[in-house]
């Protein structure tokens, strides 16, 4: 399966390589901080990477994209957290709908240009100042937030911090959506792994009923099913899988991760392994909502680990 990758991202000024060994990782912090590639000895590990720039102009998900502020949907066009009530306007560039006209995934990660902070050919850090006008109308909640990538040979590592900076209580509902996919073996032959977790039941607009349900776990091939469930972690330090063609992918859940979505489309050929701080819909349901103080900060790290099996 060819990749190829659009110039117009990947010749930001920003884009930055990291080296470790097998793996080569790339991000691009003056567009979203996204990750846009993840090779193991020179095969692509990463999906929906092959035309960025269509996903940059439609605000689509690609590649190793931060959902923030929230990830996932919300159930409407406004909610109240930290004593704040926040009413979305549905016409703001800086919202992307899904299918039922639900905002999705806070603010595309096109719209977000990350300061670099620090570089070097294994790490990249960079960071955002949550101030500016446009950005507090979606999330008025003033903070700083920063992020850290870094490639070791045994795997990337993606920590994120929120620092309550200006003063203001920060609500905690971001994730991130990494897309995978194995070359050289047909979807249905692709092994899924997943732990014993809590299934978040969701009603028809994919919006959280409020009940979980138990979740035995799936220790097999992908075969003809489909995945687009959020789940309760019961493990703070789950691993989720993919494997095949003598590949693993693990996602490392290693902290402040509570909660994951699994979507596998039975039409595509990938597998999205999500790490979560909040389940859907936190910020107007509270649930699983968690609080940056004044002058506070909270860290989550996950990572990436792709080995030869």
């Amino acid at each position: 399966m060819a990749q190829s990758h659009p110039s117009a991202i990947l010749s930001d000024p920003s884009a930055h390589t990291l080296v470790a060994g097998e793996l080569e990782a790339t991000f691009v912090p003056g567009c979203g901080m996204l990750g846009a590639s993840l090779r193991h000895r020179g095969v692509e590990m990463l999906r929906r990477v092959d035309d960025l720039d269509t996903a940059r102009a439609y605000g689509s998900t690609a590649g190793i994209p931060l959902l923030y502020p929230w990830a996932n949907r919300l159930g409407g066009f406004r909610y109240r957290a930290a004593e704040r009530e926040v009413e979305l306007d549905p016409r703001s560039p800086l919202l992307h709908l899904d299918g039922n006209g639900l905002p999705i995934h806070g603010v595309p990660w096109s719209m977000l240009a990350w300061e670099v902070t620090a570089a070097t050919p294994r790490r990249l850090a960079a960071r955002i100042e949550w101030t500016r006008d446009d950005l507090l109308a979606v999330f008025s909640f003033r903070h700083r937030v920063e992020m850290t990538a870094s490639l070791e040979t045994s795997g990337l590592t993606l920590e994120t911090t929120l620092t309550a900076n200006y003063g203001d209580s920060v609500p905690v509902s971001f994730g991130f959506h990494p897309y995978f996919g194995l070359r050289d073996i047909a979807r249905n032959e692709w092994r899924l792994t997943l732990p014993a977790m809590r299934r978040i039941v969701l009603d028809a607009r994919q919006i959280p009923t409020g009940t979980e349900e138990a979740f035995a776990g799936w220790h097999t091939a992908l075969g003809d099913a489909g995945f687009d469930d959020g789940f309760a972690l019961l493990d703070a330090r789950a691993s989720l899988c993919l494997s095949g063609a003598g590949r693993r992918i693990s996602v490392d859940f290693l902290k402040g991760y509570r909660y994951a979505q699994v979507y596998a489309p039975r039409e595509q050929a990938l597998v999205a392994l999500e790490p979560m701080t909040a389940p859907t819909n936190a910020l107007a349901s509270g649930r699983g909502l968690r609080f940056v103080e004044p002058d506070g900060s909270f860290s989550a790290a996950f990572r990436i680990r792709v080995e030869q099996v």
